[in-house]
């Protein structure tokens, strides 16, 4: 009896072997990366258009247009949500992730980088004798306005539906 109990269940299901390829399968990941990707490369020719000027820097730099945090959080609460479903409790963490990443951006960061621009006139004025006169500039452009963050979040949502079409997610219904 025992061998028949046995010979009912089926074989334990293999592990799948490990593999840092399996990275290039993650939707949700990929899709945030690529919206930063763009999103950065889209600032060097936003520099462009404006200061008539190549600035490579841009693909590391934080603020301008559009945001590229804004963008990354919501390509991937967007793409879990059609990975994963949008009532599922990792979709509603992402959301809240990107929610609270977008309102540092504008809020918090954004105010930052105008105490900047005031505490480096004020050191810009100092006498040159001055301990601090020679105190090397903070950075100003480290936060978004609110349209920036919103241009980020619609380029965000584009990428992640459009790699969401790519890999076939959202198709279940």
């Amino acid at each position: 009896m025992g061998d028949a109990a046995s010979a009912a269940q089926p074989p334990p299901a293999a592990s799948p072997a490990f593999s840092y390829l399996a990275v290039f399968g993650n939707c949700p990941l990929i899709a945030a990366v690529l919206a930063f990707a763009i999103a950065q490369s889209i600032k060097v020719f936003t520099t462009w258009y404006k200061e008539n000027r190549w600035d490579a820097k841009q693909l590391v730099g934080s603020g301008g247009m559009p945001s590229s945090h804004s963008a990354t959080v919501t390509a991937l609460a967007v793409a879990i949500g059609l990975q994963e479903g949008f009532s599922c409790s990792l979709f509603a963490t992402a959301a809240i992730f990107a929610s609270v990443v977008m309102y540092d951006a504008f809020g918090v960061r954004l105010h930052a980088g105008r105490q900047a621009e005031v505490l480096n006139q004020i050191v810009y004025e100092l006498p040159s004798e001055h301990p601090l006169a020679e105190t090397r500039p903070l950075r100003e452009l480290i936060g978004h306005t609110p349209p920036q963050v919103f241009a980020g979040a619609v380029l965000g949502f584009a990428v992640a539906t459009f790699t969401g079409m790519m890999a076939g997610l959202g198709n279940s219904g």
